[in-house]
């Protein structure tokens, strides 16, 4: 049986799994049985587990509907996070729309440094610029319960889908949402400043994957000429809103460490470095304002 043809009238759960993983490896996609799973545990709207106990349980005609819809957008390019709605992260819950990035593993290592930073033991201020769904914010005001988290971004639409995965958390009473173009309208000084801005060089925004290029927000991912455009919005601003000793971690490119520490030097910061990511490769700057 091809990608096009319908799901036969009594497939199990079994045949429809080992179905989709040959289909969504015929295109590519990584991981076809785990995502084949999420996908049809996401359309029967059960868990995982439920799988494996009744793998022999027939479709219903309905469900097999529900199921072929999302197998089929999820084969064009359709990401997976899009089509069920969330991602876990960080150990929580967000939900995920077309309108903000969808956070990555690379950014739980950026709030792993987050956490090491900031102060535990005593109140401490945060600062997330370019919030977009909001898991910085929102798990740094989970973990770091003496914290109050600041969280900015531009688009409205994006700060609307934060301000839910902060309730969906129980810390939207300890996060307080701006609207605003990196430091636009912010007078305070932070201990922390945590960013993932837009690093990817404008000139290949095209060759990205097409799941990414064609359903992720391109003001997220448009970094400028070289990609350090916003990065460097970013350092010059910074100064004027750490506290002395604060920090600012960045996440960036992985062969932008150099210009990147450059900004940061120039800046005034002051035990500046780089820490790579699980893959090797340079992914955080880190800088300490005197």
């Amino acid at each position: 049986m091809d990608g096009g043809e319908t799901l036969a009238t009594e497939w199990t759960i079994r045949e429809v799994l080992n179905w989709t993983r040959g289909y969504f490896e015929a295109a590519g996609i990584i991981q076809p049985r785990l995502e084949a799973e999420i996908l049809l545990a996401h359309s029967l709207d059960v868990d995982r587990l439920h799988l494996y106990l009744t793998p022999d349980k027939p479709l219903t005609a309905e469900e097999r509907a529900r199921y072929r819809t999302v197998v089929q957008k999820r084969h064009s390019g359709t990401p997976l996070q899009h089509l069920t709605g969330e991602v876990s992260f960080y150990g929580l819950r967000f939900r995920v729309r077309s309108d903000a990035l969808i956070p990555r593993p690379e950014t739980e290592e950026l709030l792993d440094q987050a956490l090491k930073l900031a102060p535990r033991d005593t109140d401490s201020t945060c600062l997330d610029l370019g919030t977009g769904s909001g898991v910085i914010a929102v798990c740094l005001a989970r973990y770091l319960p003496r914290s109050t988290v600041t969280a900015v971004d531009v688009s409205p639409e994006t700060l609307t889908l934060a301000q839910e995965n902060a309730r969906l958390n129980e810390v939207d009473a300890r996060i307080r949402f701006v609207a605003g173009d990196w430091f636009d309208g912010l007078n305070d000084a932070y201990d922390l400043i945590v960013s993932n801005p837009p690093y990817v060089d404008e000139a290949s925004l095209d060759d990205l994957p097409r799941e990414v290029r064609d359903h992720e927000p391109r003001a997220a991912l448009d970094g400028g000429r070289d990609g350090v455009e916003q990065i460097a919005r970013v350092v010059r601003g910074a100064p004027a809103h750490l506290t002395s000793g604060g920090h600012l971690l960045l996440e960036i490119g992985h062969d932008q460490a150099a210009v990147v520490t450059g900004f940061m030097e120039t800046a005034g910061f002051t035990d500046v470095r780089v820490e790579a990511d699980l893959a090797g490769k340079d992914r955080l700057a880190v800088a300490r304002w005197p």
